[in-house]
């Protein structure tokens, strides 16, 4: 009987597990770097070890050291969450060893699937996408082979997951280059160079078929999420029961990855993942020997909590006998991160983290069926998000009866959720929810490259935002000082760099102005104006704002539109700034160089790579604007850099 857990993990999956052992009656023990040492997953659990620096190297992937916080606070097991080491079969085999019990695959399957190539070779009457999977890792052999398939084509780290050492190749000049940047950042992230190619299946659907296994030799499948809709080949919103299929290829999909638990004596959770082309073929993937981040759309309509059947499962419990379905399920992944600059992660600290209200049961002649929506989160407000661990900050799940009533109860507790002081992806999720090809269930993997659309600039914010900003800005108007009492208050703000100028004319006696912004006159009221709150109506129109400023008078709102960052402009006359050379080039983000392609006094053409950097586990591509010559080089390879800071400088000129 397991009575004390140890998570080796962080963040919102450290808290979800922790959620389930406390139903459970069962202690928890986290873990924690140098940068988690105040993270919510330690406030959680009941202990906490300090295991290493800020590093994922030297803290969440170091198995002796978790090992050792184990044995030291008298833990009877492990749950790995996902990521970092819960595909490491070696350290698998290393709690066990240990004389713990490890919540998870049997050493020899992690291994057994953990290599794509290898498990590709393995399975038996199974449909594989056509490939390369060969022992020989030459750029010469994988070139030839890719020639054999034909592209476009997918390099794939076989090691790999999560996006990673992925890079789709439409030609064969661009395969030397995708083959060293795929190999490098396996080699980072997994420690494992190995590459594979793929067939890229033209608007192909990714399904995968959640399987369970018990000690006592059984089997079975959960049924199907479709995880069609990806940026950067990692998956973004997720959803359970698919559109594409019918029962009958719902069956035949469960099968094939029931058969490819049972060829490898498969125990405890794990994903079959599936290419679907649109003759309705599927081909094999690869298997993911975990927990998956999108299993919240499962447990919600299966009534099943997979953490606690994984704990259950680990003890040696029986799999449930009957696994009805009911409903449908969406979750969307919550990122730190900037969709409209090609999706560059952010740091930063939060100022507000404010979560919708979530746990909502609604009456149903079904009792058993649960329509809600739950948030799996692992930060709060004043939380730090720095540049060491991927960008993840939350999962928000919504239930319904129907796939209708789930989105639009997720596109709802999206637009309840505030997050003021970094840069999230929440507009651009609403964009796809409410966009006519995703409600019709048009969906596959190229579905954000096929509509630009979801990623034109930001609307420019309403009105209502501005001028709650300003009435935030300026404070009590009746008292605010001018030399000129009928000359407007004049606040201006920037957003995207485009100026913004509100004037607010305050009416004697009442908490009601005039607003002017550029040409359009506004009669406001001000209602209310606690905890950062503005109830405000404009022109009739009653409305509940959230404001807040941030150190550098950027001021945060948030309305029904959305969340709008506006940076306050002063008055008062600004020293000029010094000239800036054309063609310096900056860092988009916080992150380490990894590699630099080019040295002073070289001459590069218009979109030539310059320098690479790493930052949350990804690799980024710094490019020539133009044709020019490298005047100045900042850094070299090891170095980190801050965000904004000057990398290169690069003089133009006519030569191409």
């Amino acid at each position: 009987m397991i009575r004390k857990l140890l998570i080796a993990n962080r963040g919102e999956i450290a808290c979800r597990i922790t959620k389930t052992c406390r139903e459970m009656g069962i202690a928890t023990v986290a873990v924690y770097s140098d940068a988690d040492a105040r993270a919510l997953h330690v406030e959680l659990a009941d202990e906490a070890v300090h295991i290493g620096a800020s590093p994922a190297a030297e803290s969440y992937l170091n198995g002796a050291k978790i090992i050792a916080a184990a044995q030291r606070t008298g833990a009877d097991a492990i749950h790995p969450g996902y990521g970092f080491l819960s595909e490491n079969a070696a350290f698998a085999q290393a709690v066990i060893d240990a004389g713990l019990i490890w919540i998870g695959p049997t050493p020899a399957a992690i291994e057994a699937m953990g290599d794509k190539r290898r498990a590709k070779l393995l399975l038996k009457n199974i449909p594989l996408v056509p490939g390369y999977s060969g022992e020989d890792q030459s750029d010469e052999t994988l070139i030839a082979a890719a020639g054999e398939i034909g592209y476009p084509l997918m390099v794939k780290a076989a090691a790999g997951g999560g996006g990673k050492g992925m890079r789709r190749v439409n030609s064969a000049d661009d395969l030397p280059d995708a083959l060293a940047s795929a190999r490098r950042e396996a080699r980072a992230a997994f420690g494992d160079a190995t590459l594979i190619l793929e067939k890229y299946i033209e608007r192909a659907r990714h399904i995968e078929i959640q399987i369970f296994g018990d000690t006592h030799g059984n089997v079975i499948a959960l049924g199907e999420r479709e995880c069609s809709i990806q940026r950067r080949h990692q998956k973004i919103i997720e959803e359970t029961p698919s559109t594409a299929l019918d029962d009958d290829l719902r069956q035949r999909m469960c099968d094939a990855a029931v058969s490819v638990g049972k060829q490898i004596g498969y125990v405890n959770a794990g994903t079959v993942e599936f290419i679907l082309d649109e003759a309705k073929a599927f081909y094999f993937m690869e298997m993911n020997t975990r927990l998956q981040v999108e299993h919240p759309v499962t447990d919600m309509v299966t009534g099943l909590d997979l953490v606690r059947l994984q704990i259950e499962v680990a003890q040696g419990g029986f799999l449930p006998p009957l696994i009805n379905r009911y409903g449908h399920a969406v979750e969307a992944r919550i990122y730190a991160e900037d969709p409209f600059n090609d999706f560059l992660p952010v740091s930063g600290k939060l100022l507000r983290w404010r979560e919708p209200v979530t746990q909502h049961l609604v009456e149903s002649k079904r009792v058993w069926a649960w329509s809600k929506t739950i948030i799996d989160s692992g930060v709060r407000t004043g939380d730090s998000i720095g540049t060491f661990y991927d960008p993840t900050l939350a999962k928000l799940i919504a239930h319904g009866d129907n796939r209708d009533d789930a989105i639009r109860r997720l596109d709802y507790a999206l637009a309840q959720l505030q997050i003021f002081g970094i840069r999230s992806n929440i507009s651009f999720l609403r964009r796809i929810l409410q966009h006519p090809d995703f409600s019709a269930g048009n969906l596959s993997t190229e579905f954000i490259d096929q509509h630009p659309e979801l990623l034109a600039p930001e609307l420019p914010p309403p009105s209502v935002a501005l001028i709650a900003a300003a009435l935030a800005k300026t404070g009590d108007t009746s008292a605010y000082w001018r030399n000129n009492a009928f000359r407007p208050i004049q606040q201006t703000f920037k957003h995207n760099d485009q100026p913004i100028t509100v004037k607010l004319a305050p009416n004697s006696g009442t908490h009601s102005c005039a607003v002017h912004i550029g040409a359009d006159s506004y009669h406001v009221e001000l209602w209310n104006f606690s905890d950062s709150q503005l109830d405000l109506a404009v022109d009739g129109y009653r409305q509940r704002v959230t404001v807040l400023c941030g150190d550098a008078d950027d001021w945060w709102v948030h309305c029904s539109a959305g969340t709008f960052r506006l940076d306050w402009v002063s008055p008062l006359p600004q020293g000029r700034p010094a000239e800036e050379a054309s063609g310096t080039l900056r860092a988009p983000m916080p992150g380490q160089v990894t590699r630099v392609h080019v040295a002073e006094g070289q001459r590069v053409g218009k979109g030539e790579v310059l320098l690479v950097m790493e930052a949350m586990k990804m690799e980024h591509r710094i490019t020539a604007p133009h044709a020019g010559v490298v005047t100045s080089l900042y850094f070299s390879v090891g170095q980190s850099v801050q965000q904004g800071v000057k990398l290169l400088d690069v003089h133009a000129s006519d030569v191409e």
